[in-house]
């Protein structure tokens, strides 16, 4: 372990479960915060152990998953710089409801929960912004089951590929942050389904090539999105993104027969 950098704190300070704190209450909130270095595959806690620290990623990508009863992963979230981790459970003095390992190497800020408890007893916006943090994860919690709920294995793809792409319109290449397995498993689908979505999307400009994805033209993937879901990333018309609904036929009245 080792102390914050500036930088490391500049990070923090941008997460959204800080955004609401002055810079006083922050630097007490984060003055005995440590710093841990993750190799790949490095466990940073276990599903059911005493919540002792919440953690901010720094750099890095981090898989949250729980393990099955017939012991299989099952993904719950990949997260990656400027996200929190496990403030919840920290102020309930909890245990963690899923296991945290790096993907990457990664850099992850640690915070003591008694600490943080210490905190929120003596400045009760601490406890506000956590609150306010774990709402907001609650919220991308039920996005995601939408997500799986309501889109197809296309439409999950595309909007995961989108996330990661640095514009909107026009050619792009999109490096993939993890392996294709664990996207899989993100997007809740099995690995030869995945195989299946990247086969099909090549008939739009979507070419796969190992850890690179090339698109011929971003908004030609956009439009595989359901409107209300991709509208706020992607500034494509709607009118160009979903059909509209054809218009509704006149209707002629009957001819009345004429009696004799």
């Amino acid at each position: 372990m080792m102390a914050p950098t500036p930088v490391d704190l500049e990070i923090a300070a941008e997460i959204p479960v800080f955004s609401g704190l002055d810079p006083q209450a922050l630097a007490v909130l984060l003055g005995p915060a440590s710093i841990f270095n993750l190799r790949p595959g490095h466990t940073l806690f276990r599903q059911g152990e005493p919540a002792q620290a919440f953690f901010v990623v720094l750099d890095g990508w981090i898989k949250l998953y729980r393990v099955t009863p017939a012991g299989d992963e099952a993904v719950l979230n990949v997260v990656t710089r400027g996200e929190s981790l496990a403030e919840a459970v920290t102020f309930t003095s909890g245990r963690y409801p899923a296991t945290a390992s790096a993907v990457t190497s990664a850099r992850v800020m640690v915070i003591p929960a008694d600490h943080v408890i210490a905190c929120i007893r003596q400045m009760p916006d601490v406890a506000i912004a956590m609150i306010a943090s774990t709402s907001q994860h609650l919220h991308r919690m039920v996005q995601q089951i939408e997500q799986l709920m309501a889109q197809s294995a296309t439409q999950r793809v595309a909007e995961f590929l989108a996330s990661l792409a640095p514009r909107t319109k026009g050619p792009c290449t999109i490096t993939l942050p993890y392996d294709k397995s664990l996207i899989a498993g993100r997007l809740g689908l099995k690995p030869e389904s995945l195989s299946r979505v990247f086969a099909k999307l090549r008939t739009v400009g979507v070419d796969v090539r190992a850890s690179n994805v090339v698109v011929r033209d971003m908004a030609q993937l956009c439009k595989l999105v359901a409107c209300d879901r991709i509208s706020a990333r992607c500034p494509v018309k709607p009118r160009m993104m979903c059909a509209q609904p054809p218009a509704p036929r006149a209707i002629r009245p009957e001819a009345k027969s004429v009696p004799a």
